[in-house]
């Protein structure tokens, strides 16, 4: 890996990193943009991820200490780089490069890989989330990091749910987006549900979580978790708010609900994910 050393902020190498404050000219932006990993530890899941890293940037600091991290995961820097260069630049370059002061110090950008499908998600998987319109990047984020927390195989993503690769759903997941495998299902807003047969043909049961159902969370999760000796689960989640429509609920195999204390009728969508899959896991 070179290291480059870069004093001029208007260097047209550090273009990849620059104006994430701005939203239209951010480099991440739409579907052909990058993928934008920031701090030490996301940095390090884009480098040992499937993603091909083009450029890092950052303090010679965060240089050391980033090569010192790889290798107590027993993993060389120079290795995971590859021909990726690091711009090494002061605090103050990097802020005016990207727009804004950043206590991370070091970024690295990578192109956008070739999506998987839904068949690539299944697998061998044997526990899955399903969002559906999920369009807030946090939680997006927040549900991969659960996801990657208590063992989750992968999600699929149904009708108007957001970019996972947007900057803050990379950042807020700690790069997990980068690891738990996801795939987008097709279909209109109207009509992504259908895609849940090909789950249900592969053996896979699925529990739309939904606050008004009379069946708990644990009852689901142990009646159909074991149905027909497969013990495969997905987990429907919806939009913060409305929650999942009702011709996604009524494509599931049942509905369930997480038990709160009387007076509190929701909870955050990313929230109730994790308890769906710590549940699940339990």
């Amino acid at each position: 890996m070179d290291v480059i050393d870069i004093a001029d902020p208007a260097d047209p190498r550090l273009d990849p990193f620059r104006s994430l404050n701005v939203a239209d000219r951010r480099p991440d932006k739409g579907g052909s943009g990058l993928v934008i990993a920031e701090g030490l530890y996301v940095v390090g899941r884009m480098l040992l991820s499937r993603l091909g890293t083009l450029a890092l940037a950052g303090t010679g600091a965060k240089l050391d200490r980033l090569r010192a991290d790889l290798a107590a995961e027993g993993d060389d820097l120079d290795a995971a780089a590859g021909p990726a260069p690091f711009y090494r630049v002061s605090n103050a370059v990097l802020s005016e490069v990207i727009g804004f002061s950043s206590s991370r110090d070091v970024l690295s950008v990578a192109p956008r890989p070739e999506p998987l499908m839904t068949a690539d998600v299944l697998g061998n998987a044997r526990t899955l989330l399903v969002l559906e319109g999920v369009n807030d990047p946090e939680n997006i984020g927040a549900i991969f990091r659960g996801a990657a927390g208590f063992g989750a195989d992968g999600v699929l993503l149904g009708a108007s749910t957001a970019d996972p690769w947007y900057r803050r759903t990379v950042r807020v997941s700690m790069g997990h987006v980068m690891a738990v495998p996801w795939a987008r299902m097709g279909g209109s807003p109207t009509t992504w549900q259908w895609g849940l047969d090909e789950l249900h043909e592969a053996g896979f049961a699925t529990v739309a979580l939904t606050p008004s159902s009379d069946v708990t969370l644990a009852e689901a999760t142990n009646r159909l978790g074991r149905a027909g000796g497969e013990g495969k689960l997905a987990l429907l989640v919806g939009a913060e708010g409305p929650g999942l429509t009702e011709h996604a609920m009524r494509a599931a195999s049942m509905r369930a609900a997480i038990p709160m204390a009387p007076g509190v009728d929701s909870l955050n969508v990313a929230t109730a994910a994790q308890i769906a899959l710590y549940e699940r896991m339990r």
